[in-house]
């Protein structure tokens, strides 16, 4: 019997089968590619481009975004906010829109966040050859620039001849559902191949779901997790961003309120327990709060959910201080479930802890521990207050941004951040109220993510307000996406905090030695150096002439205003702020290291590596 077939460009079959993938888990459906981003130029316009508008926005809605590397943002906000089940493609032209995504790319597998890449190549026949654009290469003829993508991505293949779509886009769709795989998936698509059309099984184009499985845990390991857990009189639970992913906060809240160990979260997984829950600690690590740091320096066992114990959180293998400390890690990879030398709990977030739940049915923590870890957190949660607090005619500093910002979010709102000195403040002092609202891109830390990743979660909860906090340094990396914001009517809120220049890494500077070279925007002095008037650069005038609403608060009690005039808007509204430096909020509570000069002529970076020694003497190794 022949098969049924239909005849289609490469690049219209690629748009009509992602549009009839899904992914599903626990009995919910959801579009695994939602939706494609899209910049046109010679390598994908006569064939992605005329595919997604033939196909039409029904089976493929189509979002034009202004910078590569700022669609793959969008699209990793749009599928974290979506838990992982739900993703985003991203199109370019060869060339350089092609290498504009490789940044984006990086953040995403970084972040074991999905996103599918769809850039433009030259031509497979090599008839014209070499076309605009293209990398030469002596030795290796079938490299290109999209070879610099293979690094970044969980699964990568060039699709050289029509038929070699078909088992590609599987293993691309398969890559992208699968939890423990996720990541960047590129498909690099010539541009005379994306225009080749061939005759594709009526197969192909079926609908198919892509199951994301729950593993449990192995009855072995379970076990010897609960004798450990039975076994230690200091727990602490170090929530990961794969708490959310897996949907499990309410499993840890059930897990927690059983057994009284108390839990501190990483950039990724704060939020996984309301901040006003008894024994969440808030943050851990470089960032971390004090009583996180202090109980993870006496703690007897770590038990990491979800979490890849990044250096931050680890305090560069410093915080973890007692010398029989062991570690317990539960985690659906097993890459991430075998670090620090730990008993591995190989599974989803959810059933594991709820495992552990029901094995460790009649165990808590001693009295004692939990009246220790409350006072912790109550002194704690008296510094925010400090930090936060603020007459109405100060003129803001930005923890009393912070603090006017929490006044007005609602419980759901979503605040967005990734670089700069934002995200410690965030980690040390932000009150998460829901599994959602703090959205910290931390593994990659990427200047530039906020307002594209806005955009994303705005697509993904179009009713939730949200909120992109950026400095002047990261704002100037990547503006351009307000234009898309603007055009599609969504309205995100920017708050943009103006301190002229990189505040973060001129801190980090002066405490390595650096003495804050190079990190403020000013003019060059007589000396030579930046150390001149700020500059006149006015990045509220820059965020109107792009579109948007613009607030100039000068006070608190004006900030405040405006963040509420802001969330009430339904246009893309920024807010403006020029903060003091005082107060701020607590300094570091564990170290991280950045290595010092062993040698140099000057005192600051002399006195620098004194101070760099002594702490990296406590660096240990897990084994």
């Amino acid at each position: 019997m022949s098969q049924s077939t239909r005849r289609l460009t490469v690049a219209q079959a690629l748009v009509r089968f992602l549009s009839a993938q899904y992914t599903e888990r626990d009995g919910v459906r959801h579009r695994l590619v939602a939706g494609t981003w899209g910049i046109f130029g010679h390598g994908n316009v006569a064939g992605l481009g005329q595919a997604l508008l033939e196909t039409g926005e029904a089976a493929m809605p189509f979002h034009q975004g202004r910078n590569e590397q700022a669609m793959v943002h969008a699209a990793v906000g749009f599928a974290r906010h979506h838990n992982r089940l739900s993703a985003q493609a991203v199109t370019t032209s060869i060339g350089p829109g092609a290498t504009n995504l490789v940044t984006g790319a990086a953040l995403a597998t970084i972040n074991r966040l999905p996103v599918l890449l769809l850039p433009g190549d030259h031509f497979a026949t090599h008839t014209a050859d070499p076309l605009l654009q293209q990398l030469e290469h002596p030795q290796c003829a079938d490299v290109s620039v999209n070879d610099t993508l293979r690094p970044v991505s969980r699964y990568f293949d060039r699709i050289n001849r029509p038929e070699a779509l078909i088992p590609s886009a599987l293993n691309a769709v398969r890559v992208l559902a699968d939890p423990v795989e996720t990541g960047a998936v590129t498909l690099a698509l010539p541009q005379d191949v994306q225009a080749e059309a061939f005759d594709w099984p009526e197969e192909f184009f079926r609908e198919r779901v892509w199951p994301v499985r729950r593993p449990q845990p192995e009855p072995a390991e379970l076990a010897d997790a609960v004798r450990m857990l039975r076994a230690a009189t200091r727990p602490l639970i170090i929530a990961g961003g794969g708490v959310h992913h897996s949907g499990a906060e309410d499993a840890l809240r059930e897990l927690v309120d059983a057994t009284g160990i108390p839990v501190a979260s990483t950039q990724a997984g704060k939020g996984s327990l309301r901040h006003d829950h008894p024994a969440d600690l808030g943050g851990i690590g470089h960032t971390g709060t004090a009583v996180s740091d202090e109980l993870a320096r006496t703690a007897d066992l770590v038990i990491g959910v979800g979490t890849r114990y990044t250096d931050f959180t680890t305090a560069s293998g410093t915080l973890f201080e007692r010398p029989d400390v062991r570690f317990v890690n539960l985690n659906i990879t097993p890459f991430d479930a075998h670090k620090l030398a730990a008993a591995t709990l190989v599974a989803d977030a959810r059933t594991g802890l709820q495992a552990l739940t029901a094995a460790l049915e009649d165990h808590r923590v001693d009295a004692s521990y939990e009246a220790e870890y409350r006072a912790g957190k109550d002194s704690w949660s008296a510094a925010v207050a400090d930090a936060y607090r603020a007459a109405d005619t100060d003129v803001p500093s930005q923890t009393q941004l912070l603090g006017a910002l929490d006044e007005i979010v609602g419980d759901t709102d979503v605040v967005i951040n990734a670089a700069g000195s934002l995200p410690g403040d965030l980690h040390k002092l932000w009150r998460a109220r829901s599994p959602r609202q703090y959205h910290l891109e931390y593994g990659y830390s990427c200047m530039g993510y906020e307002i594209p990743a806005a955009i994303g979660v705005q697509l993904a909860a179009p009713d939730t307000p949200v909120w992109a906090l950026v400095g002047d340094g990261t704002y100037l990396m990547m503006p351009t996406e307000i234009v898309t914001a603007v055009q599609e009517g969504l309205p995100i809120n920017v708050v943009l905090v103006q301190n002229h220049g990189y505040a973060s890494i001129g801190g980090l500077s002066e405490q390595v030695g650096g003495e804050r070279f190079a990190t403020a925007y000013r003019y060059r002095a007589a000396d030579g150096s930046y150390g001149g008037d700020p500059l006149p650069v006015d990045l509220a005038a820059n965020a109107a002439s792009l579109g948007m609403d613009v607030l100039r608060p000068k006070t608190v009690g004006e900030l405040r205003e405006a963040l509420t005039a802001a969330r009430a808007s339904n246009r893309p509204t920024c807010v403006y702020v020029e903060t003091s430096r005082q107060p701020g909020a607590p300094g570091a509570q564990a170290w991280w290291d950045v290595p010092v000069a062993e040698v140099a002529t000057r005192q600051a970076a002399r006195d620098a590596r004194t101070d760099y020694e002594r702490h990296a003497a406590a660096r240990r190794r897990h084994l």
